[in-house]
């Protein structure tokens, strides 16, 4: 599933940047989706991106985690794995824009893109699953999972409340919490399993 998303992700992304009507009629807008009632932004905003890079480190992070995840869900969902899967990155998506549309509302002005809260929720599901697992920062500096969990949650809220960099920190915030959330809620023993993980470093 992961790389059946990869794929519609990038090819999506690649004609909206060719196409300004489509990007348009696909980006998050609040004050569109009050007014023209044009619900669909809430999920199409997330299968589109502001250019390269942006589309590359965001499908980056999924493949990499996203295998990760679909593996723990099958060990323990078995055969509704790919269904809650797929309601995860589509739920960080929606979830993790739901702030800015009720921030932004009035805002005819304010627009928002990419994948980043559906990647958010992938990534602290697999630290929900393996907290200890290490991530490696610039491919040689190992942290594990959780502690560059929490940094990033705690940058992400700092970044939202001084809001002058045109990156909706908001989402990446609100989609990792999600994927924790959505998770534990599927399987309420993985929040002791969190803990036992924990204990043991």
């Amino acid at each position: 599933m992961t790389l059946y998303i990869l794929v519609l992700t990038v090819a999506i992304s690649i004609i909206a940047l060719n196409n300004r009507e489509v990007m348009s009629k696909m980006i998050f807008n609040p004050y569109m989706i009050s007014v023209r009632k044009e619900w669909w932004r809430f999920v199409t905003c997330g299968f589109i991106h502001a250019d390269w890079l942006h589309l590359g480190v965001n499908m980056l992070v999924f493949f990499s985690f996203g295998k990760v995840v679909e593996m723990y869900y099958a060990a323990v969902f078995e055969e509704k794995a790919t269904f809650y899967f797929m309601l995860l990155y589509l739920g960080g998506i929606v979830i993790s824009i739901t702030p800015s549309y009720k921030k932004h509302l009035n805002n005819a002005g304010y627009n928002a893109l990419g994948a980043s809260g559906a990647v958010a929720a992938i990534l602290f599901t697999a630290i929900l699953f393996d907290p200890l697992r290490p991530i490696y920062l610039y491919t040689i500096i190992k942290v594990p999972g959780i502690f560059l969990g929490v940094a990033y949650l705690l940058y992400s809220y700092y970044m939202d409340k001084r809001g002058n960099d045109h990156i909706n920190h908001d989402a990446h915030f609100w989609g990792a919490v999600f994927g924790v959330v959505f998770t534990i809620a599927l399987k309420p023993s993985l929040l002791l399993h969190f803990i036992d993980n924990l204990s043991s470093f």
